[in-house]
């Protein structure tokens, strides 16, 4: 009878796409998986040190998961991620029955050390952090999680070192993977029925290919543009300071090119992104915001903002919330700073900004950024919209999802074969967060023509 495993991640869309290879890898090596940890002969969190007290998190959960466990045998417990490449050992102090701790570049090891930890009578822990430069990957290996869209990783580490930013010290240095092995990554996810390609990499339009001198971040998404069955192309992040004149031809002519770039900003106030070690102004990330809107007419921003950075001011604070306001993003993820290990900030800023002023501006931020998108979804109201349907609603039986190609969210009366399909909904309602509407035709078959859709009385519309 095969082992079984169970396996949560935490974090970014990376940490998501290690999670789909790891689960992959697993069940290669003929581990199965389950989705309750009490039946689990291996249990594996994958981890994050992004946010504030992670390792908290990551011991609350394992005392969780050993409640439920309680007298019956115990599991391998394996520790993945950026939490377990920054801890290492160290993690044993408060949790000696960790089995396994596998940091961000060892994870293809992870069956192999899961295995020693079964069968081998030495109780000692299985620990590998030792980075590997070769950022490749066996090909249909991962386990995707998703239906519709397919995580592709193009770049692994970073070499910028933001002052607030860990991901240097627990991803490694910047590795490119080679463009041959990214596009037959794209055409695996595509043989598989996902229509959706997200590229992912900590600074992604940074991408130079390592196998291809011509083939840079504008150059690889035309080549992934050319494959049949790619219906949408996605990235995240990319870093300001890269977006090449290149780079923005590509997003204005590509046609699978998603007209919506996630460009994280992370502050208003060019004396705060200066201690940030951003390496771009307020001024220029505003000319490349008109630049892009000039060239891609209806392009749709989203961003990172941090609150409370060492040193800001009540003035610097008030260059945010004007950035904000003059940029008119679409959707805005915002944090109260808080210091990482190891990062430049933590060895030499002091966290001086009061942690009840820190409270008080992210509201007034979150609060504006809110008032925007529910004035830009309202001017939505009345248009037809390509969304691409990627779910069935979890809260309303006859009810599905998807995104624009701007990525906002519309909900809307439809059947669950519709999933991985284009739908042209007209958009009756709009909120902060997503938009609400009606089919008008649905495609007929994946690539297909749009067909009218009737929508049937018991699925008309819903307030």
């Amino acid at each position: 009878m095969a082992r079984t495993f169970y396996l949560e991640s935490y974090g970014c869309q990376q940490n998501v796409h290690d999670a789909e290879r790891m689960a992959g890898l697993l069940e290669a090596a003929g581990f199965e998986a389950v989705d309750d940890p009490t039946l689990a002969d291996i249990v594996v969190i994958n981890t994050c040190s992004v946010r504030e007290r992670a390792e908290d998190k990551l011991f609350h959960r394992l005392d969780e998961i050993r409640y439920g466990i309680g007298r019956g045998p115990k599991p391998v417990i394996a520790v993945t991620g950026c939490v377990a490449q920054q801890e290492g050992r160290k993690l044993l102090e408060r949790a000696p029955d960790i089995s396994v701790i596998v940091g961000t570049q060892a994870m293809r090891r992870l069956p192999v050390l899961v295995e020693h930890a079964f069968t081998s009578d030495d109780p000692e822990p299985r620990i590998d952090l030792n980075p590997q430069d070769d950022a490749s990957f066996p090909l249909g290996i991962a386990r995707r999680g998703d239906p519709v869209k397919a995580y592709v990783t193009i770049i692994e580490g970073c070499n910028d070192f933001c002052a607030f930013c860990v991901v240097p010290y627990t991803r490694g240095h910047e590795r490119m993977r080679s463009v041959q092995e990214i596009l037959g990554d794209v055409h695996e996810a595509v043989a598989s029925g996902r229509r959706e390609v997200q590229l992912i990499g900590q600074i992604v339009n940074h991408y130079q290919a390592p196998d291809d001198p011509r083939c840079d971040f504008a150059e690889l998404l035309a080549r992934i543009d050319g494959i049949s069955g790619v219906e949408r192309i996605r990235f995240a992040s990319p870093h300001p300071r890269h977006v090449t004149p290149r780079l923005i031809d590509a997003i204005a002519h590509l046609p699978r090119v998603c007209k919506h770039i996630h460009l994280p900003v992370q502050s208003g106030s060019t004396r705060v992104l200066q201690a940030m070690r951003r390496r771009h102004s307020r001024e220029e990330y505003l000319d490349l915001i008109d630049r892009l809107r000039a060239a891609v007419p209806g392009i749709q921003f989203s961003t990172d903002m941090i609150i409370g950075f060492p040193g800001e001011t009540a003035a610097d604070f008030d260059e945010t919330m004007s950035l904000t306001a003059a940029v008119g993003y679409h959707s805005m993820f915002s944090f109260k700073y808080s210091e990482r290990p190891m990062t430049l900030a933590s060895k030499r800023l002091p966290d001086d900004v009061p942690e009840d002023e820190k409270t008080a501006r992210i509201v007034a931020l979150q609060a504006a950024q809110k008032a925007i998108q529910a004035t830009l979804h309202a001017s939505t109201v009345g248009t037809d919209v390509d969304v691409l349907v990627d779910a069935q609603s979890r809260r309303r039986e006859h009810e599905v999802s998807g995104r624009t190609t701007g990525n906002t969210v519309v909900n809307f009366p439809g059947e669950s074969d519709w999933i991985g399909r284009l739908a042209r909904v007209r958009i009756e309602r709009a909120g902060p967060h997503s938009l609400s509407g009606t089919v008008v035709a649905v495609e007929c078959g994946a690539g297909g023509e749009f067909v009218p859709a009737a929508t049937p009385a018991d699925l008309s519309p819903r307030a």
